[in-house]
C-alpha cells in the first residue's frame, strides 16, 4: 500500500481523502490514470461495511499541456504544419513553436505556457485539421512534484544498467485487457463526399494512445484521420490497406489494456540478489567494472579517414530535385487557371505622364510624413482615381453570378502584394470615402502584416476591384489576370523617361504604361477604354479628384 501510494504521489495524484489499502489494491491503477480518472464514487457493501465509504478522487494534476490547432478561419478546413521547435526545446508563454500554412493564410501555433516540448504529435509538413492535437509541453521543464521530506519515500537502490526506457506512464498491452473491445468507424465525411481510400498507419498488435491517429482516409477533396477512441491495443483491422470505405463503415477494433508500471520505489532486482526487505536499503555505491586488458600498441601509422566531398559535384554533373508545392502556391495556381477558363479576358492599354503627380509628391512629401507619420506614395493616387472611376462606371465594379449581374455601391479594392510564400491580395474597404492619408496608412498596415505573415482571412476576403503594381520589380509592360469573381484588374508598371510630343515639341517626360484586363462577358470595350482614360486624367491632374469633376 505504501509503495502504491508513493508511486501515485510521485505521479502527481492528489486525494481529497485517504484511500483505504483495500480500495487501492482492489482496483487497477488504470482507473486513476490521467486519461480515465475524472471522479470516482464507491458506496458501502454488505461484505465490507467498514472498509468502503464514499470517496472522491480528483483528477491527476499532471503539468503537461496538449496544444491543439488554432482556430481556423471560415472556409479553411486544413493546412500543412511546419515546426519551428524540436522535442526538448524550452519555450516561453505565447512563443511561436510552429506555423500552419493554409491555402489562404499562415496561422501561428503558440505555446500556452512556459515549459519544455516533450512530444510532437504530428510530423513536420503533415496535414492537420481543426481540433488536431499537435504537441505536448511539460510546464516548468517537466520537474516532478515536490514531496515533503517526512513523506518522501527512501531512495531506491541503483539497479543494474538496463537499456534506456521512456519515462512516461507504462503503456497498455493486450495481455491484460481492462475493458470491452471498441469498434472504430469511419469519421464523418464532409458534404458531397461519399467514399475514400484508407491507409493504415498502425498494425494489429500495436499499442495506441487515446486520440492517436491510426489511419487516414483520402477523399477527392480532403484527407480524414482515423483516431483511436481509447488507449489500448489494436486487435483487428476490418478493412485492407488502400481499400475503399464508405460512411459509418467499421474499420478496426481497439481493446483497452493495461500493464502495471514498475515504479521507481520497486525497481526490477538485478540477477542473483536476495529479496529486498522493506524499507528498501540505501542506494549502493556503483561498482566499477574490472579494467580491460590493454590492447597491444601498433606501430603502424593510422589509416587516413575517407575524403568527404560534401556537396561538391563533379564538373559537368547535372541533377534535379523535387519540392512539394505549398498549399498557398497550389491554391494560387488553381485560382489563376480558373480565371483563364472562366472569364473572357481582354486587355487594353494606355500611358500616363507622371510629371504632375511626381511634382506634387516632391513638394509635400516631408510635410505629409511629419503630419501623418507615413510616406506619400503613388499608390494612393491610383487607388483614389480607381475609386472615382468605379463609381462612374458601375459595370467595372460589378460581377457575374450565374445568370445575374451583381452591382455594388461600395468600392473595396484588393492590392496585390508579393510575399516570400506567394501572392496575397489584402483588401482596402470603402476606398471611395478615404483620403490620400487614409489610403497610405491602410496600405502601410496591410503591407506590414503581409510581410510578417500575419494577414487574416478577413483581410483578404471580398474585394470589388484589384490593383497590381508590377513596376516595383521593374516590369515595363504586362497583362494581369483577373481575380475572380471580380470583373477587372488594373496593372501598374515602371516609370521611365521617354520622349513624347507636347505642344508640337518633343520633350522627355516620366511615363508609365497602365493596363486594364477585364471580363468581356460583362464589360464592353467602350467602357473599358473610358474607365482607363478616367484613371489617366485623374493621375495626370490631381485637381480633378480635388474638385470632383
Amino acid at each position: 500500500y505504501n509503495e502504491y501510494k508513493s508511486y501515485l504521489r510521485m505521479r502527481g495524484i492528489r486525494f481529497s481523502r485517504l484511500i483505504s489499502p483495500r480500495l487501492l489494491c482492489s482496483r487497477p491503477l488504470a482507473s486513476y490514470t490521467r486519461r480515465t480518472m475524472e471522479r470516482t464514487h464507491l458506496t458501502p457493501t454488505s461484505s465490507h461495511p467498514t472498509s468502503f465509504r464514499k470517496y472522491s478522487v480528483t483528477r491527476i494534476l499532471f503539468d503537461v499541456r496538449t496544444v491543439e490547432t488554432p482556430t481556423f478561419p471560415d472556409s479553411v478546413t486544413e493546412g500543412d504544419i511546419q515546426w519551428l521547435k524540436e522535442v526538448g526545446d524550452a519555450v516561453e508563454e505565447d512563443e511561436v513553436i510552429g506555423e500552419i500554412e493554409t491555402d489562404k493564410t499562415t496561422l501561428p501555433v503558440q505555446s500556452p505556457v512556459s515549459g519544455v516540448i516533450t512530444e510532437l504529435l504530428v510530423a513536420d509538413q503533415s496535414t492537420v485539421r481543426k481540433g488536431t492535437q499537435l504537441v505536448k509541453i511539460d510546464v516548468g521543464g517537466g520537474a516532478a512534484p515536490a514531496l515533503d521530506k517526512a513523506s518522501a519515500p527512501p531512495p531506491p537502490p541503483v539497479p543494474a544498467p538496463v537499456p534506456a526506457q521512456d519515462a512516461s506512464p507504462a503503456p497498455f498491452s493486450a495481455k491484460a485487457p481492462s475493458g470491452d473491445p471498441i469498434t472504430v468507424k469511419v469519421p464523418t465525411f464532409p458534404d458531397s463526399v461519399s467514399e475514400g481510400d484508407i491507409s493504415w498507419l498502425k498494425e494489429v498488435g500495436d499499442t495506441v494512445d487515446a486520440d492517436e491517429v491510426i489511419g487516414e482516409i483520402e477523399t477527392d477533396k480532403t484527407t480524414l484521420t482515423i483516431q483511436a477512441p481509447c488507449a489500448g491495443v489494436i486487435t483487428s483491422l476490418l478493412v485492407d490497406n488502400k481499400s475503399t470505405v464508405t460512411k459509418d463503415l467499421a474499420v478496426a477494433v481497439v481493446t483497452p489494456g493495461f500493464v502495471a508500471p514498475v515504479s521507481e520505489a520497486t525497481p526490477a532486482p538485478p540477477p542473483a540478489t536476495a529479496a529486498a526487505a522493506p524499507p528498501p536499503p540505501p542506494p549502493a555505491a556503483p561498482v566499477a567494472p574490472p579494467p580491460l586488458p590493454k590492447a597491444p600498441v601498433s606501430t603502424a601509422p593510422p589509416p587516413l579517414p575517407p575524403l568527404d566531398l560534401g556537396d561538391v559535384k563533379p564538373p559537368g554533373m547535372r541533377s534535379e530535385s523535387r519540392v512539394k508545392m505549398s498549399r498557398m502556391r497550389l491554391r494560387i495556381a488553381e485560382r489563376l487557371k480558373e480565371a483563364q477558363n472562366t472569364a473572357a479576358m481582354l486587355t487594353t492599354f494606355n500611358e500616363i505622364d507622371m510629371t504632375n503627380i511626381m511634382a506634387l509628391r516632391s513638394k509635400f512629401k516631408d510635410d505629409f510624413l511629419k503630419k501623418h507619420e507615413v510616406k506619400l506614395g503613388f499608390m494612393s493616387a491610383f487607388l483614389k482615381a480607381s475609386a472615382q472611376a468605379l463609381q462612374e462606371m458601375p459595370e467595372v465594379n460589378a460581377f457575374i453570378d450565374g445568370k445575374e449581374i451583381v452591382y455594388r455601391d461600395y468600392v473595396d479594392i484588393s492590392v496585390a502584394v508579393a510575399t516570400p510564400k506567394g501572392l496575397v491580395v489584402p483588401v482596402l474597404r470603402n476606398v471611395e470615402t478615404m483620403s490620400y492619408a487614409g489610403i497610405e496608412l491602410a496600405l502601410n498596415s496591410l503591407g506590414k502584416k503581409a510581410r510578417d505573415g500575419a494577414l487574416a482571412i478577413e483581410d483578404m476576403d471580398g474585394g470589388t476591384f484589384t490593383v497590381s503594381n508590377g513596376g516595383v520589380f521593374g516590369s515595363l509592360y504586362g497583362t494581369p489576370i483577373i481575380n475572380l469573381p471580380q470583373s477587372a484588374i488594373l496593372g501598374m508598371h515602371a516609370i521611365q523617361d521617354r520622349p513624347v510630343a507636347r505642344g508640337g515639341q518633343v520633350v522627355i517626360r516620366p511615363m508609365m504604361y497602365i493596363a486594364l484586363t477585364y471580363d468581356h462577358r460583362l464589360i464592353d470595350g467602350r467602357e473599358a477604354v473610358t474607365f482607363l482614360r478616367r484613371i489617366k486624367a485623374a493621375v495626370e491632374d490631381p485637381a480633378i479628384l480635388l474638385l470632383d469633376i
